[in-house]
């Protein structure tokens, strides 16, 4: 039986091309400033391989088994790549959250997923320790940095041990990888499980689906990126940013790393495309070396990728891969297709199309429910063109959430399907989920995305919003990414999010919508008579679209929240709680 470990992959690279640089760290600038030239600390694919080797062993050696869950708190750099395939080699389950969720969300997601130990930086260290009584079951630590008062290897101790020679454990494309928690934008953040399938599948996907090879160099402006980039073969050249607030951005450092480092591609969320994009215009400044962009967490906007079209590569491409946590990737589009054709639609509100499947999904569109679905006969498949909730399988679909388990019933549909010889494309994950399954039949698992939209004549899926965020007024169902489309159109406006409010008077279950704005000019949020004369015309405007003609509420948002991970997805829940309280006044 061959080794399912993802890790393999690096171990295989560190033989084909040892001396390659696998990973770039920036270093601060030496008194602090940009004159003088960034210095870099890298790794090689064969000196990555040795590093998280020791790692491995030293966990194994501390008594770590397969199957244990580790929390792994780490800056991106160097040291994150090498715990990451550390933890892979040694078996054990790597705990992932994103620290710009908040405090209190962090804890309450270490909480949950009760982690037997942790690999972190000191400071994470010396809060677990204060808080030992949450987390009862942690046992092992390794310290990334300094250790002070607390026991345990540091990652400096395993790095002065000679190499122990390859270290990887065997197991399973079924065995547990990673918990990895969602953003929390549509609830409390879920822990999703993992397998070395999906890892394994999304590498293989991406790097067919995009034409990804070895000896590449790659900006990936998101930590698991760095995973991605060296199960690829491609140098990962970790950006100067804070990966928890990419909106926060400094662009120069994005142009520095790629001239410096020569890189042919990117991985970023919208809203660092859209920081860097209106920086080299200002600017008079251009990313010739990148022939590919990759972006995704939120609909890219078009003129987004207009700028960002302007000033990479001529023969350049940006792809927008369609997915979420449980689901990754699903589908994808090019900027040619969307602004050649789609971009034109969705300005008139026909959604966001997010293009056509991987091929090893599958994809159905059912009729909207918010109630569990537990067999796939229990679901109603739409017709091309009518909106409803979107559902996927394939062997990258995440088959459960480990912690928040109630989430499981509303979000996972399983189909019996005859057992395959060898596997084959579009059977979906083929976990065996059910111990009274015949030897001639087996358990896949579908997602339910918890997106609303259509399949158009060519198999594409338009997203029309979140299922969550659909408001069901006393006239019929309202779309988000539809009905703000239709105000998006005006020029003072920067975006629109639609939200439902309860309201006296209404029949029950049934929602007032109200359109909140923000503006371009920041400084208009203060300017009562301008909003008053952009109230009307606004007004105006959704009387002459059936998308909107029953929206009569319009409100003015200084600067609309949006999710930690990618700084792109609108907090519409908050928005709704503001608006109630708004207009109560």
């Amino acid at each position: 039986m061959s080794n399912s470990n993802v890790a393999c992959r690096l171990a295989n690279f560190a033989k084909t091309q040892p001396d390659q640089i696998a990973v770039v760290e920036p270093l601060k600038y030496r008194n602090g400033k940009r004159q003088y030239k960034r210095q870099y600390k890298t790794i090689t694919f064969r000196e990555l391989d040795e590093d998280s080797d020791r790692i491995a062993s030293a966990l194994q050696e501390m008594g770590v088994q397969k199957g244990m869950r580790l929390a792994l708190l780490v800056t991106p750099g160097i040291d994150f790549v090498s715990c990451v395939f550390g933890l892979l080699k040694s078996g054990a389950v790597m705990i992932l959250i994103d620290p710009g969720m908040g405090k209190g969300n962090l804890f309450q997601c270490l909480e949950d997923a009760d982690p037997d130990g942790f690999v972190a930086i000191s400071k994470v260290h010396a809060v677990w320790r204060f808080m030992r009584l949450r987390y009862p079951n942690a046992e092992f630590s390794l310290t990334v940095g300094r250790r002070w008062f607390w026991g345990g290897p540091t990652l400096q101790m395993l790095r002065e041990r000679p190499w122990p020679g390859p270290c990887v454990a065997e197991v399973t494309d079924d065995d547990p990888a990673a918990i990895i928690f969602t953003t929390g934008s549509t609830g409390a953040p879920k822990g999703v499980l993992y397998q070395h399938r999906t890892f394994n599948t999304q590498v293989d996907e991406i790097s067919r689906q995009y034409g990804i090879q070895p000896g590449q160099t790659d900006l990936p402006g998101f930590p698991m990126f760095g995973l991605f980039n060296c199960a690829m073969g491609s140098t990962a050249v970790i950006p100067d940013m804070d990966a928890s607030r990419p909106a926060a951005v400094n662009p120069e450092n994005i142009l520095e790393a790629v001239r410096d480092w020569n890189a042919s591609q990117s991985f970023a969320s919208p809203a660092v495309w859209k920081s860097v994009g209106r920086w080299c215009h200002k600017n008079g400044e251009k990313l010739e070396n990148i022939r590919m962009i990759l972006s995704a967490g939120a609909p890219v906007q078009e003129n987004v990728l207009r700028s960002i079209r302007d000033i990479i590569h001529p023969d350049g491409e940006i792809h927008t891969p369609y997915g979420a946590t449980e689901a990754l990737p699903v589908a994808t589009i090019s900027s040619r297709e969307i602004l050649g054709e789609t971009a034109a639609e969705t300005r008139k509100g026909a959604g966001v199309c997010v293009g056509r499947h991987f091929p090893s999904i599958r994809w159905k569109v059912i009729r909207i429910t918010d109630e569990p679905l537990p067999r796939l006969e229990d679901t109603e498949e739409l017709p091309r063109g009518e909106i409803g909730e979107l559902m996927v399988t394939g062997p990258q679909i995440t088959r459960e959430y480990v912690t928040r388990k109630e989430a499981n019933a509303l979000a996972k549909v399983y189909e019996t399907v005859p057992k395959t010889v060898g596997g084959g494309e579009n059977t979906g994950n083929t976990d065996t989920l059910d111990t009274q399954n015949t030897q001639n039949t087996q358990e896949i698992v579908w997602h339910r995305m918890g997106d609303v939209g259509y399949l158009d004549d060519q198999d594409r899926f338009w997203f029309c919003g979140r299922k969550a965020h659909r408001v069901e007024t006393a006239t019929g169902t309202l779309f988000t990414i539809r009905s703000e489309a239709i105000f998006n159109e005006h020029p003072a406006v920067n975006r629109s999010a639609l939200v439902g409010i309860p309201e006296v008077g209404l029949p029950e279950g049934k929602l007032k919508p109200v359109m909140i704005i923000e503006l371009k000019k920041k400084a208009s949020i203060h300017d009562t008579a301008y909003q008053e004369t952009l109230r009307t015309e606004l007004l105006a405007l959704a009387k002459n679209s059936p998308l909107t003609e029953t929206i009569e509420t319009i409100l003015f948002h200084a600067s609309f929240p949006v999710d930690i991970r990618h700084n792109a997805k609108i907090f519409r829940e908050k928005l709704a709680v503001w608006a109630l309280e708004k207009l109560k006044k």
